[in-house]
Parts: structure tokens; sequence; C-alpha cells
């Protein structure tokens, strides 16, 4: 109720990613002074029929926080505190970049969504890994990308550079082909490409575990809603053809079909747009996968679950695990805790 009559009532006076960065401040300080962790202690579920046993990795939840919240693995623990079961940082790429030009944020209140244009801003693989050398409260996965500068046919050694300075401190990766903010970024996603790239990652994610004595991390595939049956039909085959250990769907979407109620100088700014507008849309995609695979792999959902009825949804669809993004902006923690109720009261 806190956040929902004066956290978010105060940060929603600023520009969206002014105050993006002030609640990252005020995590920060509720993070070192324990209040995080005595909010873990006192007012997240600890039933353990949660619990979710996937890709070697036990999850205490499966509601994960989605990347692009946490890019630079800042608050990974805090978020975990939170209720958490996973936590997604980045999207991480080997060297640090800017992102696109600003105003690249932008809340559509009437529609409870967000449209991003980010474009992959992140302080670099290495600034990353600093942080990531704490111990870790939750699971955490890394998302990875390519540098913008870097041309798609160099774009394999950007992931394996990626995937190769994070491996020991991640519990999972996820290879982000999808993100329309960066140029060219989506052709990747086309069949031959793609399986090149992931059969390439797959062999150095063997690699790299043989070599530090460390568990194989599992690597999944984030895609875009966007992608057509016959696109679907493609990445099913290179996720079983590949032995991926799944898929997350979906990142943002670049349509505006559907009508939105927001300003139309709002729903007009390019980028990929999230929140409640994509829930059915991301929940078909899941169905596909889930009816279409023909060798079981894990489906991560996220597009629009801003209540517990749209996480239910998700998982009914097919998904495994889900995750929250936008849904968490305009709910807070409360929103994970009545996913949790609501999954306990299934059994």
């Amino acid at each position: 109720m806190m956040y929902k009559y004066l956290i978010r009532p105060l940060l929603f006076q600023f520009d969206a990613e002014k105050a993006h960065h002030i609640a990252f401040w005020l995590l920060g300080v509720a993070d070192r002074f324990w209040f995080t962790r005595l909010y873990r202690r006192f007012f997240v579920s600890k039933s353990t029929s949660l619990r979710r046993e996937f890709m070697g990795l036990t999850f205490s939840s499966p509601v994960g926080l989605a990347a692009g919240f946490d890019k630079d693995a800042k608050r990974y623990n805090a978020f975990g505190d939170l209720g958490f079961g996973f936590v997604e940082i980045g999207t991480l790429t080997p060297k640090p970049q800017p992102g696109n030009d600003k105003k690249r944020l932008f809340r559509l209140i009437p529609d409870r969504a967000i449209i991003n244009r980010m474009g992959f801003n992140n302080q670099g693989v290495e600034a990353a890994v600093k942080r990531l050398k704490m111990p870790h409260r939750t699971i955490v996965g890394g998302n990875i990308g390519k540098n913008k500068l870097t041309p798609n046919e160099h774009a394999l050694a950007d992931y394996s550079s990626a995937l190769e300075g994070l491996y020991p401190y991640v519990d999972y990766f996820v290879v982000n082909v999808s993100s329309p903010n960066t140029p060219g970024l989506r052709e990747l996603q086309e069949k031959e490409p793609l399986m090149k790239i992931l059969s390439a990652l797959q062999l150095k994610s063997a690699q790299f575990a043989e070599r530090l004595v460390i568990p194989v991390r599992p690597v999944l595939l984030k895609i875009a809603p966007d992608l057509s049956d016959d696109q679907l039909d493609d990445i099913i085959e290179i996720v079983e053809s590949c032995s991926l250990d799944g898929v997350i769907a979906t990142n943002t979407t670049i349509s505006r079909e559907g009508g939105l109620a927001s300003d139309a100088s709002l729903t007009k700014e390019a980028g990929g747009l999230s929140g409640a507008p994509l829930r059915n849309r991301s929940t078909e995609v899941i169905r596909y996968l889930k009816s279409h695979q023909t060798k079981p792999f894990l489906i991560i959902g996220v597009g629009g679950i801003d209540s517990a009825d749209a996480a239910l949804e998700k998982l009914d669809a097919g998904a495994d695990l889900i995750q929250l993004y936008t849904g968490f902006v305009y709910e807070g923690p409360k929103l994970i805790s009545e996913i949790h109720r609501k999954l306990i009261a299934r059994g």
C-alpha cells in the first residue's frame, strides 16, 4: 500500500528514467541498512509450494525480475529480498555504451504501459562482474547482447566475450537478439545467423565450464512478440537442434495495434512497448511454443503481467516461470506477494 499511495505518486512526478534512478538509490539505501532483508524475513512467503526446479537450479519462487531493470547488476540482492525468485541483469554488452539519446523512456499511464528505446545502455561486463562477486541471495541470470557499433557479421564475438566474462558469476544466460532498439539486431533472429550464434555459444559454454571446473550454465533465447508462426516454427527448430535450455517469451513489441488510450504524442514514440497491451500477444506466443515443441524446453513468460490473474494466465498457457517489469513499475512489491498467494492457494 505504501508503494501505491506514497512511493509511486512521488516517483511519477519525475521523468521516467530519472524516477528509475531515484528508485534505485532508495533501494540501495534500504539494502545498506538491512531493510530489504527485514522485508524478506517478515513479508515474503517461505512456502515450499512456490519452489521450482529447472535447469539444475532451485528457484524459491517462479516469479522473476525481467532484464532491463537492473542493467548493471547493482541491486540484484535487494530485488531478491523483495520476493523475486530470480533476477535477470542486463542487457550487458562487452564494452560500456551510453545507449540512445534521451528522452528514451515514456510512461503510458492510461494503458499501464511503457515505451522504451534505451539501446542497451550499460557500463559493460567488466563493471558488472565487480558487483557480481558479492555473495548472491537469489538466482541471477545474465542477459547478453552485442555493442551497437559491432556489425552483425561480428556479433558472435560480442556474445562470446560477454558469456566468458560473466560465466563464473551468473546462474544462467539469455541471448538477446530481439530488442527493437539496436539497429539491425532483430535480423539475428533469422534462422541461419541465429543457428550459428546459438550453436557456437552452446559449445563455448561447455568449454568455459570445463575450464573453470564449474557446472555448465544454461543458455536461453529471448524472442520478440512480433514473430510470425513460421518464424516461431524456426525458433522451435533452432532451440531443439541446438539443445538450448529454453526461451523467454517475449521482449517488447514494435506494434501499436489494438488501440492505445494514451495521447498520440506518446504512443507514436519509437521504441519497444511493454505492459498491459502486450499481455495477449505474449500469452499467444507462449501457448504456440508449448503446443508445437517436440522436445521439452523451458519457457519463461513475460509481457503484461500486472496482476495475479495475468500471472496465472501465463503459467496456464505453458510458461514454467514468469518475469515482471512494467507491472512491477505500476504495482510495486505487492504484486509479487499477490502472485505468491494465488499460487499457494492453487497448491
